[in-house]
């Protein structure tokens, strides 16, 4: 009988992520493992009586998955060779001392030097193998932070002793010594993409990627805290409440957060676990994602009735629990100034689910880029339900076909694709690539599956418009305003406004009421400030974001008047013409 089939019914029990690992290594096809993902957390067990503990992974492995039998060895650069079992150590010295006496001292075997290390350790493995096939004797070496080990980089940059850990792996991941008798090698790493591709890529290396703490494991967390009287709950908030609160937290920072709590002998709240999981989601994302924050909600928007309706449809449909539904992502187009960001954000607080914007994860240090968008996505998976905004897409996101960075923007574009067209988030992870040039956004991203609903916004047409707009930008401004036809301004001083030339003119007419001592605006604040002002110098840039927006957008219903009827071939030769214009 093989591995599993002995452990079937305990195996069963395990979390998934570790059946997977159980069942590889049941199947004797494998010698090699890297463990990846929330690897420094607390993981959860459920004894047969159904009560749960917590362990870190080096004794989850050990005592949960190969249950403290037979030979199990640690190893880190800091640490050196450390032994479950101490009878092991001392047998590992006693052998390694009759073999290499000319050696000082036995705790030169148990060094951090890793070709020493990997040396002894493979010749004891090797000495431990029974002789009779029908005896068992399992051995698992764990090696923690394996990215130490066999950093990603190109070999030719590679050292001495980072050559020997490769090749080390690589022929230890392959021998059938090691397969027959049963000799595992687990690496431990955050991100997949700080250990070599070499190795992570290779055919013979198992990858199990351990996920962030679900509801339910956060939920038991919380209920095994207040057993032990270490958790206090506001009057009212059930530790069902806060484990939905929670997304996006591992058990590690959880625990950081119900400490700290506890120990100003106050009671949990909703503010206070909304604060703190901010701060440690943007700690944990290493400042690559930030979380925005809205008092906003569509009923601030002024206009654009089509998108508002589109996004209050959606917002019903996630509150109904038909995820199935909506769109994996939305493109949001249109010339600046038009309140894309602001309209994705009061949508964020139509629904209630927290919204964060992608900053720069770009490094110039080869393998930093692809591991920050490993740590960027991987929290995006344990937030869910949440909304990504990518501002200024077409330049953030970059193309499949970039050079000059040794592949690497063509592997982050990928990975990026692959992971937003992943239907498995489908109304978890609502994407919205923001953009005044759609046109520029490669067609991977924004076909269907992927960024499927194209959306434009526009500047206002009429002057009933502006003036809608005008007393929306007013309460979101939170200005008072002595009333005025403001319908005769926009009259006598006829431009093409923004939402955010609307903005600035009434920022400029409050300044002007603060010189004379007043907190309200009077026509005349108004009056000078709209005089005063000086329209954009760039038409052809600002009319070919509205071309380019309406040739992308997919419903004819949100178009402006001037443009709808308009030919598709007159708009895409219009577009050539200014592209042409301004030298693109």
């Amino acid at each position: 009988m093989n591995y599993y089939s002995k452990n079937k019914e305990y195996i069963d029990t395990l979390p998934e992520w570790a059946r997977e690992f159980a069942n590889k290594y049941g199947s004797k096809t494998a010698n090699l493992y890297i463990l990846h993902g929330n690897i420094r957390d607390y993981l959860p067990h459920q004894s047969n009586e159904g009560e749960f503990t917590f362990t870190r992974i080096q004794d989850y492995i050990a005592e949960r998955i190969f249950g403290n039998k037979n030979i199990i060895v640690f190893y880190d650069r800091s640490s050196g060779v450390v032994f479950l079992d101490n009878d092991y150590a001392l047998d590992y010295q006693k052998f390694l001392r009759a073999r290499y006496p000319e050696v000082d001292d036995d705790s030169d075997f148990m060094t951090a030097n890793p070709e020493e290390s990997f040396f002894y350790l493979e010749k004891y493995f090797l000495a431990r193998i029974p002789k009779d096939k029908r005896e068992q004797c399992r051995i698992v070496l764990i090696i923690d932070y394996a990215e130490t080990i066999v950093p990603p980089g190109d070999l030719g940059r590679y050292n001495e002793e980072d050559r020997f850990c490769m090749v080390t792996l690589n022929r230890w991941a392959v021998n059938p010594i090691f397969t027959a008798g049963d000799i595992s090698i687990i690496l431990l790493t955050e991100n997949l993409a700080d250990i070599s591709p070499r190795l992570a890529g290779s055919p013979a290396t198992v990858k199990v990627n351990v996920p962030f703490p679900s509801e339910e494991v956060r939920e038991k967390f919380l209920e095994f805290k207040l057993k032990e009287g270490k958790l206090i709950l506001d009057r009212g908030l059930s530790a069902k409440q806060v484990a939905a609160m929670t997304s996006g937290l591992n058990l590690m920072n959880l625990n950081r957060l119900i400490s700290e709590n506890f120990e100003t002998t106050e009671v949990l709240n909703m503010e206070y676990l909304r604060q703190k999981k901010k701060e440690i989601i943007e700690t944990e994302a290493a400042g690559l994602l930030e979380f925005l924050e809205t008092d906003y909600n569509l009923s601030h928007v002024s206009g654009h009735d089509f998108v508002k309706k589109r996004f209050k449809n959606a917002a019903k449909a996630i509150k109904m629990g038909r995820l199935d539904v909506l769109p994996m992502g939305y493109l949001i187009a249109g010339p600046v100034g038009t309140g894309k960001s602001f309209i994705v954000s009061a949508f964020a607080g139509e629904i209630g689910i927290p919204m964060v914007k992608f900053r720069n994860f770009r490094s110039k240090w080869q393998g930093d880029t692809e591991s920050n968008l490993e740590r960027i996505l991987n929290i995006l998976k344990s937030m869910a339900p949440v909304a990504v905004m990518i501002d200024e897409a077409d330049a953030f996101l970059g193309d499949r076909d970039q050079d000059g960075d040794s592949g690497t923007s063509n592997r982050v574009f990928a990975q990026i694709a692959s992971f937003m067209g992943n239907t498995e988030y489908r109304g978890r992870i609502i994407w919205f690539l923001i953009t005044c040039r759609p046109d520029l956004v490669p067609i991977d991203l924004k076909r269907q599956g992927r960024a499927e609903e194209h959306l434009a916004l526009f500047y206002p047409e009429t002057d009933e418009e502006r003036e809608d707009l005008f007393k929306t930008l007013v309460r979101k401004l939170d200005l008072d305003i002595r009333n005025f036809p403001v319908s005769e301004l926009f009259k006598k001083y006829k431009h093409e406004y923004s939402g955010a030339d609307l903005e600035a003119l009434l920022v400029r007419a409050k300044l002007l009421a603060a010189m004379e001592d007043r907190i309200y605006i009077r026509k005349d604040d108004m009056e000078e400030a709209m005089a005063d002002f000086v329209p954009a110098a760039y038409p052809h840039a600002i009319e070919l974001q509205n071309l380019v927006a309406v040739v992308e957008c997919t419903s004819k219903e949100m178009l402006p008047g001037r443009l709808r009827k308009k030919p598709r071939s007159d708009l895409i030769r219009e577009i050539q013409e200014i592209k042409l214009l301004l030298g693109e």
